[in-house]
């Protein structure tokens, strides 16, 4: 190769190459991102903490004697759903902070580095499961202060943990395709709670199905948020059978996964 030929051609940085398993180091490299900012800002927790002991206490002492003639039988039937429903809106988070960190120009620099296009999202949908276990860890520990007892064992509450968050894990993509989708911040809030009002009480969550009317009775049972509250008293009470709603929990959040993951993927590729 002749001197002019290396003289006249122009500088090509190589590009380094993505690693195999580089989509799930780069994932967990940004959840632990995720996860210092939270334990640095401790108020972001607030929401996990407060909500779910707010919503016991209003509504099994409101309405418990009321409903169930009993706030410690109310309470056992009350409290699995509440996980669940903490859970969900817990999930409405992940959009948010994502939103606000392209609002930041976080992802500006993260589009310079030699990572999978799809790791920061991932990544911080990863670290917000710190926030599921924060949740569900003070919902349990008040819980049990004020009288609620499991009826199966502790292996069974830890399914349905692990149940619950894989179904809000698997949710959350929903609301960072929401975040991909919308301009600010504040709308992505606004509309994550659009979509997780009709989905946590249009369930049996605070009564039966079959004291609810028949229109409504038909939402109720195909909605995807109802079975992981059954799936979640089933393993936390015993009664009745968990495999039904914990098989149809698991389906829904697969669904819901296929589907709005690479959504949510598309739309950050595109608005980046």
């Amino acid at each position: 190769m002749s001197t002019s030929t290396l003289v006249g051609a122009p500088a090509v940085p190589a590009r380094p190459q993505p690693r195999p398993f580089g989509l799930a180091r780069h994932s967990l490299q940004l959840a632990r991102r995720s996860l210092l900012k939270t334990l640095r800002t401790p108020e972001q927790l607030l929401d996990v903490t407060l909500q779910p002991i707010l919503f016991v206490v209003i509504f099994v002492y409101l309405l418990g004697g009321a409903i169930a003639g009993s706030t410690h039988d109310y309470l056992q039937f009350l409290l699995p759903a509440i996980m669940v429903q903490t859970i969900m809106f817990a999930s409405t988070v992940t959009g948010t902070n994502l939103n606000t960190d392209i609002e930041k120009g976080v992802f500006d620099r993260f589009r310079s580095l030699p990572i999978a296009r799809s790791a920061p999202l991932v990544g911080s949908v990863l670290g917000d499961l710190i926030r599921f276990v924060v949740a569900i860890v003070v919902l349990l520990a008040f819980g049990y202060a004020i009288g609620f007892r499991i009826g199966t064992d502790p292996l069974q509450l830890l399914a349905a943990a692990l149940v619950t968050m894989t179904f809000g894990f698997c949710l959350s993509w929903v609301s960072v395709l929401i975040g991909m989708l919308v301009r600010s911040p504040g709308a992505v809030q606004g509309l994550g709670f659009l979509v997780m009002f009709p989905l946590t009480f249009g369930t049996n969550m605070m009564v039966p199905t079959d004291t609810l009317p028949g229109w409504l009775q038909a939402w109720v049972k195909i909605n995807p948020a109802t079975h992981a509250m059954e799936a979640a008293r089933a393993l936390m009470l015993g009664t009745p059978d968990a495999t039904a709603p914990v098989l149809k929990t698991l389906a829904w959040s697969f669904a819901l996964l296929i589907v709005f993951a690479p959504l949510a993927v598309r739309a950050y590729r595109r608005r980046t």
